[in-house]
């Protein structure tokens, strides 16, 4: 949990070391991660209502397959945004260097 506090809320990550004697009802009073996870919990909710029909027209097995293809699928964007963000990065500094080599 601190390492998803310090990437995205370090406000409130800062807040929980700084108030170690609280309790864990008000240690994340933040409007944004409740946000957050309730729209996970919302996601959570939507997607039963699919995973329901796939299981009563197709079956069991078909529920487990179609979200095992989703899960792959999920890690297989995430990783090829973070390679097409790694790319952009080096052009952008390839493209910024050759600038200055003609001026």
């Amino acid at each position: 949990m601190d390492d998803f506090l310090k990437e995205f809320v370090p406000k409130i990550y800062r807040r929980k070391q700084a108030h170690l004697h609280e309790t864990d009802y008000c240690k994340y009073d933040n409007q944004l991660l409740t946000l957050f996870t309730s729209l996970l919990y919302f996601a959570g909710l939507l997607s039963t209502f699919g995973a329901s029909y796939v299981t009563r027209n197709k079956g069991r097995r078909a529920s487990i397959l179609v979200g095992a293809v989703s899960f792959f699928l999920g890690g297989a964007i995430n990783t090829g945004i973070q390679h097409l963000l790694m790319h952009l990065e080096i052009w952008m500094t390839l493209l910024q260097w050759c600038t200055c080599l003609q001026c």
